[in-house]
């Protein structure tokens, strides 16, 4: 064995524990981890007489495990089967009742947060314009709109699961308890 190879393999044996937890902190499995791990060491054992300067050897095994890290995730998303589903329907759907759901929640708020939440969600007002309508100062009003938004989310958290998609339609919605609306 050249000095080179020499020099890799003992930087590897004081790498390889630090190596599986720094595989181990991006694809959070430990048993993906060690394979991963376990591939890094193939690869660099088998393009060892590639590296010229011994400096460069911890960075280089680094190197070759984010891309072994990317690869596993490459071959992972190529694995994902699409699932046929009628997403527009069931969508809407979802969407309808969660609007039923969220205009019976919004009643139950207190009156000048639902006020707020009425004109700025429901007749498209700013929070410029808002501030100007009720008299009050722009920051009242954006705290009043947003505290409105958190409690009509907290009550919404409270009574259901829903999940959504990267564009915000429901496509989840499951009752944590007897649903408050009449979509059923």
């Amino acid at each position: 064995m050249c000095s080179m190879e020499t020099a890799i393999f003992a930087t590897w044996k004081s790498l390889q524990h630090d190596l599986k937890g720094f595989v181990n902190s991006r694809v959070k499995n430990k048993s993906i981890a060690e394979d991963i791990v376990q591939d890094v060491f193939i690869k660099v054992q088998s393009n060892a007489r590639q590296l010229k300067d011994a400096r460069k050897i911890s960075s280089w095994i680094y190197q070759i495990t984010r891309n072994m890290i990317a690869d596993h995730f490459r071959n992972n998303a190529r694995k994902a089967l699409p699932i046929p589903m009628d997403w527009e329907s069931d969508q809407q759907e979802f969407n309808d009742c969660v609007a039923r759901c969220l205009k019976v929640l919004m009643s139950t708020l207190p009156e000048k947060y639902r006020r707020a939440l009425e004109l700025t969600d429901l007749e498209n007002l700013s929070q410029l314009e808002l501030s100007k309508k009720l008299n009050i100062s722009y920051a009242g009003a954006r705290s009043r709109v947003q505290r409105g938004r958190k409690m009509l989310r907290d009550k919404l958290n409270e009574l259901f699961f829903i999940k959504t998609d990267s564009y915000g339609n429901i496509v989840v919605c499951e009752d944590k308890v007897p649903c408050c609306c009449s979509c059923k």
